[in-house]
This record gives structure tokens, sequence and C-alpha cells, in this order.
């Protein structure tokens, strides 16, 4: 696309489109599996979509609104805010951490999602699920079970992504 804003907000709006309609896919087919605290959303892989475009940041934010509306049916409509908020948080980290390698890998960058969803989920299931005080200890459970989904993720399908992205120079074809 010769039109540079154009090209973005196709960008931005395909991969909202898929993460949302990968999450749907597997909520349908694997129920529970997107929206428990030990999850393994798949579309999360998509994440490293922020290492080769900056339309990948609000791209995987608006797909993850959209795919936590379903969410709001299920009693959980502040998954809605908090769980884009880490989404944002996580992909505007991986994209400036995506020159950080370590054997030209982008180790750093790989376990945002996991930290920002750990502590910002983590903190929305203590907060407003659990019975009683905040405590520290079981914040560090289901924020722990949060990121143990969101690394499994990341390092089996979005390694493999990753990797795919990078055969196929997807950098170059994105401009």
């Amino acid at each position: 696309m010769k039109n540079k804003k154009t090209a973005t907000l196709t960008q931005t709006a395909v991969i909202a489109a898929m993460y949302a309609a990968l999450t749907y896919a597997q909520g349908f087919l694997l129920p529970g599996t997107t929206t428990a605290a030990v999850q393994f959303r798949a579309s999360e892989a998509l994440n490293v979509l922020a290492f080769f475009t900056p339309a990948a940041i609000p791209g995987l934010t608006l797909g993850c609104v959209i795919s936590n509306i379903y969410s709001i049916g299920q009693g959980l409509p502040l998954d809605m805010i908090f769980g884009s908020l880490a989404t944002l948080g996580s992909s505007v980290c991986m994209y400036l951490l995506r020159n950080v390698k370590i054997k030209d890998f982008p180790l750093p960058a790989m376990f945002m999602p996991a930290l920002f969803n750990g502590v910002i989920v983590g903190w929305e299931i203590e907060t407003f699920f659990m019975e009683g005080p905040f405590r520290l200890g079981s914040f560090l459970i289901q924020g722990g079970c949060v990121a143990l989904g969101e690394l499994a993720v990341m390092f089996t399908l979005g390694v493999a992504l990753y990797f795919a992205c990078r055969k196929i120079n997807i950098k170059k074809q994105l401009k």
C-alpha cells in the first residue's frame, strides 16, 4: 500500500480481527481455556507481531477488548478493562524491547505478556473475585497462574510464530 496511514490502519484492523477470531474460536471449541485464571489463549501468540509493526499495539489491544466483550456475559466485565490494559502495556514494551536480543532472539520482550498479565490480571482476580481483604500470598498465586499460562503460549506458539515471521521476512512485507 502506498498510503502509510491506510496501511497502518489495515494492519491494525487485521491484527484485531485475528486476535478476536482466534479467541472466540478457541473459546467455542475448548470452553474455559480463554477465560480461566490459568489459560492458554492461543491468540496471545500474536503478541510477537509487535516485533514487526507498531500497528500491532492498537491491533492487539482492540482485539483483546473485542474478545473480552464475551467475558461480560460470564460475569467478568472488568476483564475487558484490565485484561486489555495488560495487553496494551505488554505490546508497547515488546515493541520497545524488540531489538534487545540474546543470541539473535528478543528473549526479554517475550516475557512482557506474562509480566503484565500476571501483575494486572492477578491483581484484578485478587481484588475483585476473591473474598476478604487483599492478600499478597493469594495475589502471587493468582498472578503466577496467569503468568504461567502466558509463558506457555509465548514460548510455544509465540516462538514458532516469531521464527515463521522472520523466515518470510514479514517486516519487509508490512512496510
